[in-house]
């Protein structure tokens, strides 16, 4: 069984379950319900404030708590579909009996060689981290960044939060788009509330989007489990 730990933010969690579901379409041609995995959900409230530094120790707390009553459920591995929630991965790992899937190690696998400058776009946690840099650099690829550029993804994000977004998250991310698509040779989003406006964007430069990536490995990682016939998850 697939335990997924989401909610972070609330609007995110069912997207990345359109992922995964498209990926078992993809990857092992899944087309009756029965051909579907089980699946174990769970949205974990966060305490999480765009306009405000984050309480790391209770961030890391509500993590914890939730990724250990995810296991309690019978979930064989879990995906974290938050970049912010991985700067605690080895905390949150060690919580855990089972594996929990790596969303930055899953998206710079998929990184093309050519891509060799990359822009993150992702909350101020999520940079301040570093788990970005870290994962580019040892695969090969040069990180970039501005400040500037942060302060309209955070406004972004903050707008995405709100009802009623679109037409302000557009003009917002077009001007954004545009600065950067001069400096980087790819994009990779790393806020799953992001994938609100970006999913439906279309640019000269690739965007690559580390929710799809987390997804398309929690399929790969279920498929693996399928073919290991003494595993003691679901057959």
């Amino acid at each position: 069984m697939i335990g997924i730990l989401a909610g972070m933010g609330p609007k995110s969690t069912s997207p990345f379950l359109d992922k995964v579901i498209n990926y078992c379409q993809k990857l092992y041609g899944a087309s009756h319900d029965i051909d579907y995995p089980q699946m174990m959900i769970y949205s974990c409230p966060t305490p999480f404030y765009v306009d405000r530094p984050i309480d790391h120790d209770e961030m890391k707390k509500a993590i914890i708590d939730g990724a250990v009553k995810l296991e309690k459920t019978g979930a064989d591995f879990i995906s974290l579909p938050c970049n912010t929630a991985h700067a605690y991965f080895e905390d949150i790992q060690q919580a855990l009996s089972i594996p929990l899937l790596h969303i930055i190690e899953e998206t710079v696998k998929e990184l093309p060689d050519s891509a060799q400058k990359v822009a993150v776009l992702g909350t101020d946690s999520t940079i301040q981290s570093c788990i970005y840099q870290k994962g580019l650099k040892a695969g090969g690829h040069e990180f970039i960044h501005e400040k500037h550029w942060q302060r309209e993804v955070n406004q972004l994000i903050a707008a995405i939060k709100q009802p009623n977004h679109v037409h302000k998250t557009q003009d917002i991310w077009r001007e954004l788009y545009l600065e950067i698509s001069k400096r980087a040779d790819l994009i990779i989003s790393a806020c799953t509330d992001l994938n609100t406006v970006l999913d439906h964007f279309h640019g000269d430069i690739p965007i690559i989007d580390s929710s799809d990536c987390l997804a398309k490995s929690t399929v790969s990682t279920y498929l693996a489990y399928q073919n290991e016939p003494f595993n003691k998850g679901c057959m």
